[in-house]
């Protein structure tokens, strides 16, 4: 699941970067709907049968289990489920606190609401300067983000320039 879901993000990125790929921009774009698609519906298989699959369960492979449930945009109550469903993994050590808090963002995001912890950003198409989607605290992100064992916003925004 994970390196379908990543493949098509992987081509979307040559494309844009004007590098070479094997694949027209179309046919990412229905190839990459195609695989959230059925990742969405394979997650919601795993989630029914088995809560988050935490490190108990699924090792290193829970991380990109998120990555999936990450990119199921256009089900925010689903990522909502997920959520509750992590934050019980997290109370016992057996999920990423730096996951869930992106996940958090991206369902607060996805309601139209201010995140907390800065993790969804814009890149200003004119000057490429990224910042981050509006927060609920701006003047206390990086404590909350040092929580969540995030590295300060200023250090994370820099990795996108």
């Amino acid at each position: 699941m994970f390196k379908e879901d990543q493949f098509w993000r992987k081509e979307y990125t040559k494309i844009n970067k004007k590098e070479k790929s094997d694949y027209t921009a179309e046919a990412i774009q229905k190839n990459w709907e195609i695989a959230d698609s059925l990742n969405e519906i394979k997650s919601k298989g795993i989630i029914s049968k088995y809560g988050y699959p935490g490190y108990d369960l699924a090792g290193d492979a829970s991380d990109k289990f998120w990555a999936i449930i990450q990119h199921c945009d256009d089900d925010v109550p689903f990522q909502e489920q997920v959520l509750a469903l992590m934050k019980k993994e997290i109370a016992k050590n057996n999920a990423s606190k730096d996951k869930y808090a992106y996940l958090v963002d991206r369902v607060l995001v996805g309601s139209h609401r201010k995140q907390i912890y800065g993790t969804q950003i814009h890149i200003d198409p004119r000057t490429h300067k990224p910042t981050p989607l509006p927060l609920k605290y701006p003047k206390m992100v990086n404590q909350l983000r040092k929580k969540m064992e995030l590295e300060p916003l200023e250090v994370y925004l820099k990795t996108f320039e």
